[in-house]
């Protein structure tokens, strides 16, 4: 099998649509079918099949795909045993993380590597839209909530990078602000800041509220902590806010409160395809990361 044709399979998969395909590998919407035509001839089994007017993977197809996953590893992993002795890979690493992760990681990151050896974007995505992102990325860091369904680790190699706790972000003036944590009962009532629907941190406060007995009272979606922190410190709400990487906004006007009697956690995570982590460079920049990640949760 052409090892060029179990790409565009793989590719089918991850960004969902030929047309995608053939945008991002900047060929044309025919050239691709005609090549996913070819591979199926060589298959007894159907790859593909047309939900409305979109071609998706069947079972068949998306383990062909995550097979063709392993012939890329092994690619890249022979022209890296070249490459080592040039001592020379001069492709930037590609890194996106959403966006409090990015506040956190990437000022660190390129101190330690450095600015020529990686190559940022930011993308807050719903939770299943993450592994997708690397398709386009080196190393994807993504962020789910311990009840979340786990990574599809057929599609990506995923790397733990800390389980953050979620706390509590209050006006410093508030009346629940002088305590040590907070109970779901005291935090009936309130008017909350959510980020949308299908984020990870959505479900946090159904859970609070199935505790505390009472449902949340949401006056804003906002996705994007820093704005947050302004409403927080206006008085005009509360919010969810990860512990490590909010930190430095728990400064003058706002403070951040655990929840007693439940553990709210994040897991932040690295994904990766499998061929992405076969460059040498790609795994100094997790490593790097991983290091990073060690002193942020300490």
């Amino acid at each position: 099998m052409d090892p060029m044709r179990l790409r565009l399979l793989r590719e089918l998969g991850d960004r969902g649509s030929v047309t995608a395909v053939a945008a991002a590998l900047h060929v044309s919407a025919s050239a691709v079918s005609q090549q996913l035509a070819i591979l199926q001839a060589d298959v007894p089994v159907p790859l593909t099949v047309k939900q409305g007017r979109t071609l998706v993977l069947t079972d068949a197809g998306r383990a062909l795909a995550a097979a063709g996953m392993r012939v890329e590893e092994a690619l890249v992993l022979a022209r890296e045993s070249v490459g080592a002795y040039l001592a020379l890979d001069p492709t930037p690493v590609r890194v996106s993380a959403f966006h409090s992760a990015g506040v956190a990681l990437f000022g660190p990151l390129l101190a330690a590597v450095g600015g020529d050896a990686v190559a940022f974007a930011d993308a807050d995505v719903a939770r299943e839209d993450f592994a997708g992102l690397t398709a386009d990325h080196d190393l994807v860091i993504a962020h789910r909530l311990a009840h979340d369904p786990p990574w599809p680790r057929e599609r990506v190699r995923v790397t733990p990078l800390f389980a953050e706790p979620l706390d509590v972000a209050l006006p410093a003036a508030h009346p629940l602000a002088a305590r040590d944590a907070i109970t779901p009962a005291e935090l009936r009532g309130q008017t909350w800041i959510s980020t949308h629907d299908g984020f990870p941190l959505a479900g946090v406060l159904h859970a609070i509220a199935a505790v505390g007995g009472e449902p949340p009272v949401i006056g804003h979606r906002v996705n994007e902590f820093f704005v947050a922190a302004q409403i927080v410190r206006a008085g005009a709400a509360i919010a969810i806010m990860p512990r490590y990487t909010a930190r430095a906004l728990a400064t003058e006007g706002m403070v951040l409160r655990p929840v007693a009697g439940l553990a709210l956690v994040r897991h932040v995570d690295v994904l990766a395809r499998p061929d992405a982590l076969a460059r040498a460079a790609v795994r100094r920049v997790l490593g790097a990361l991983a290091d990073i990640a060690a002193d942020l949760a300490r």
